[in-house]
Order: C-alpha cells, then structure tokens, then sequence
C-alpha cells in the first residue's frame, strides 16, 4: 500500500510576483499526515491559511487565484503541480505577499528544490481516487473541453489551437507522472504581445520579463506602439517587422506552450485533494475549465467518498475457499467469505456471492429475500478475522469473537444475485489479543453496510 509523503526539510525560494512586482519570499515545509496542501500569507495579521482546494479559487483570468475569509493567493499552479507530481500529499506553503513568485516561469525550480531536501514518507496510506467511468466537462463558447477516463496510472494528452502561425495546433503527453521533472516541469509560461497591453491596463504582469516567460509576436503592430510596450515592460526595444518568439533562452522543445498548459493542469489537478487514477484528455485548456473539472471532481470523491475495491473476477484469488477453511472454524452454513482478493499487512479485501440457495433466505423472508443485517456484519468480521489470523503460527487453534460493535450502517438491502466486497482495515495494531477494524461492505461501487468492532483472538481450548 503506497503511504503518503511530505518533505523531509523545509526550503525557501526568492523572486518577484509576476502580476504584482513584488519580491517575494516562499517557504516550504513538512506537514502533518491528511493535512493536505495549505497555504498561509505571512504578511497578514493572524496569518491566515488558504486550503488548497478547487472550491477555494476565486480568479482563473491569468492564473489561478485561491479565496478563503478575503484572503487571497494567486499564481499557484506552478508550486502545486510540482507538489503533486512529486506526490507530496501534505504540506505547508508560507509566502509574504499576495501570489507566489514567478521564478523562471515554470515549475523546474520548484521541483529542483523538492528533490534537495527530499522526499519522507508517512504512516497514513495514501487515498488514491480511481476512476471508474468517464467524467468530462465542457465549454461550448470557446471548445474547450476536459475527459477522464479509466487507466492504471495518472496519465495526460493535451491539444492545443493557438490563432498564430507560430503555434497553431500542438498536442503534448504525459504517460507518467515519474517524467513530469524532465518532460514538463522546465516548460515556461507564455504571453501573446496581443495581450500584453490588456493585461497592463489591467494591473497585472507587473514582474514580467524575459526571463520569465516566452513571448510572442505574430501580428504586426505600428513600431511606436511596439516600444511604448518595450518600455512599460523595460525592456529593449524592438524591430515591429522581425516576427516570432521573443526570450533570452530559446524554446527546449517545438511544443514548449503546450507542454506549460499540460503543466497547468497538473496543478489545478492538485486543487481535488487527492491524487487520481485515471487518464486526462485536455482540448484548448485554460484555468477556467481546468478549474470547473477539479470541482466536479471534488463532488464525484464526495459522492463516493469510500470507493469500491477492483475486482477482477479472472484474476486468481489471494485465498481460495481450501484457505480460507484453514484459517476459519466457521462451516457450512456460517461460512461468509468465499474467497480473498487483496491482502495487505493492514487490509483485506474479501468476497461473497449471495445465491438464492443461502439457508438464511429460507425465513428471511421466504416471500422478500432479504440477508439478515447481524451477517452482514458476521461478514465483515469474518474477513477481519482472516486478516488477522493469517499472521499466526497454528491458526487453527485459534478463533475470534466480537467484544465490540459501533457505528453500524445498513444502506441497501442484500437480494439473491448479489455479490459482496468486504474491505477491513485494522484501526490499530494488534495487542493482548484484542484487535479494532472498520469494515465496509459493497455491492458494485455503493457501499452497502459499514461496521466498526473490536474483536478478540482467543486460542482454543
């Protein structure tokens, strides 16, 4: 089971704000396990915290912008994305002003850093979000558009459509999230001169230079206009009928702006809270839409927020019924689990097929067969007791019994035809024999029965 991960030390970065100019101080620490990713403005009296979460932002024009309490964060993206490749599940980001510094434009500093100190991993498993079934968001005005399907891993395509002859349409692919420090992290951030005049008169990109981001001329404008620009971004002046890409360093691959957007995404990726199984196809992103998937993610985890364990029924099973027999005393007809799916030092993942021939169906009810709540929760513990009793010499001289239930949740009936996932986690560790466990039960991917109980190991006499 993959655990979750903070930094082993802390770093400070230094640099200006790009919208607002100012020179910033950012700091990176450790944080607590499920504490997620929060960021706390210094600068402030109190020094409130921003929880970085979709819900939160505020602005996506130019960048991504968090709000919580009147407190504001802007120019996010680059730091997340480098927490979440990274797989840094817990952190705390403290900054003294109002967004986070530009640096060069990308996330490569970013990431360059996180490797430095390092990387810790934390006792609390990490709480992957598997996607199930396609999920996409649209916006038909501009044609932008972002789908999630099914995949083992965190994968990315993104295609892009610029209106220039510099960069007209570009796609870039991110197959594993292990390439994102060479692949994507150095790709830099980048304007169109066409914008450049609005976002001035907007008071923004105050800090921008070329060392921080590529720009790019491909509609002519008068030269007089072209160096009224120069110098209100001070910078030197330039000939209006040489076209092209505009920066100090050239372009590291063809499709440099493609690759930031896919960079882009990653870090409002991060904004869910968790991080995701599944394969993203971006057209014409931009932070608005990034930013409307990310909350309708967030709804979906809501919606399933216990999800479903994998099963593949042509796949061998960890414990067959022969197993199962050796570790349990229960028989016919007490016997709940048939097999065992996925073990793990602190989990199970067990199996039952309801058939119309259970013994139980005959008085409950012989008219509405319905299984009996009390077994339900019998076999949830039974896999408990599984997972407990595989880790004793001579388990069959051993057996379990209930000292304890709480919290018990009955959801949805239990019919002939329906087969049953158990999933058991030891709350803590075993000791003098006494062991706790929360225990879910599914049907598909709805949790129909949960359960916590306290159980004693107790050898036979």
């Amino acid at each position: 089971m993959n655990k979750q991960k903070t930094l082993k030390g802390s770093f400070s970065l230094f640099g200006k704000g790009l919208h607002t100019g100012l020179n910033l101080t950012i700091t990176f620490y450790p944080a607590p396990e499920n504490s997620g990713i929060r960021i706390q403005r210094i600068d402030l009296e109190g020094q409130p915290i921003v929880e970085a979460k979709a819900e939160m932002v505020c602005d996506t024009r130019r960048g991504t912008v968090l709000c919580q309490n009147d407190v504001k964060v802007s120019t996010v993206e680059h730091g997340l994305a480098a927490l979440y490749a990274l797989g840094i599940d817990n952190c705390l980001i403290q900054v003294n002003g109002p967004e986070f510094p530009i640096l060069d434009g990308s996330a490569a500093i970013y990431v360059e850093h996180i490797n430095k100190v390092g990387v810790e991993e934390q006792n609390a498993p990490k709480d992957y979000y598997i996607i199930r079934h396609k999920i996409e968001v649209r916006d038909e005005e501009n044609g932008s558009c972002i789908t999630i399907l099914p995949d083992d891993d965190f994968s990315i395509t993104v295609m892009c459509s610029f209106e220039s002859k510099f960069i007209n349409s570009q796609f870039a692919t991110l197959d594993n999230i292990g390439l994102f420090s060479d692949e994507v992290a150095p790709a830099r951030t980048f304007v169109f001169v066409r914008d450049i005049e609005p976002l001035l008169n907007a008071n923004l990109i105050k800090g921008g230079d070329m060392d921080n981001a590529i720009v790019i001329y491909e509609k002519q404008i008068p030269q007089e206009r072209l160096d009224q620009l120069a110098d209100l971004l001070k910078v030197p002046h330039m000939d209006a009928t040489k076209m092209g890409y505009i920066q100090h360093r050239p372009l590291q691959w063809e499709n440099e702006c493609t690759r930031h957007k896919l960079l882009d995404i990653v870090g409002d990726m991060a904004l869910i809270g968790k991080p995701i199984k599944g394969r993203i196809i971006a057209t014409r992103p931009g932070h608005t839409i990034n930013n409307k998937f990310a909350r309708l993610m967030r709804k979906e985890i809501r919606k399933h927020e216990i999800q479903a364990p994998i099963y593949d029924p042509n796949e061998a099973p960890v414990m067959d019924n022969n197993r199962i027999r050796e570790l349990l005393p229960h028989r016919y007809p007490m016997q709940l689990v048939d097999k065992v799916i996925e073990l793990g030092p602190n989990y199970i993942v067990g199996v039952k097929n309801v058939t119309s021939n259970e013994p139980f169906f005959q008085g409950h009810f012989p008219q509405e067969p319905v299984m009996p709540g009390v077994l339900m929760v019998e076999a949830m513990a039974q896999c408990g007791g599984l997972l407990v009793l595989n880790t004793l010499e001579e388990p069959e001289h051993w057996s379990t019994y209930f000292m304890k239930i709480d919290d018990v949740k009955f959801r949805q009936k239990i019919v002939p035809g329906d087969t049953l996932l158990f999933k058991v986690e030891l709350l803590h560790p075993l000791r003098h024999g006494v062991s706790s466990m929360k225990g879910y039960m599914f049907v598909g991917d709805h949790v129909v029965a949960e359960a916590t109980f306290t159980a004693q190991i107790v050898k036979n006499k």
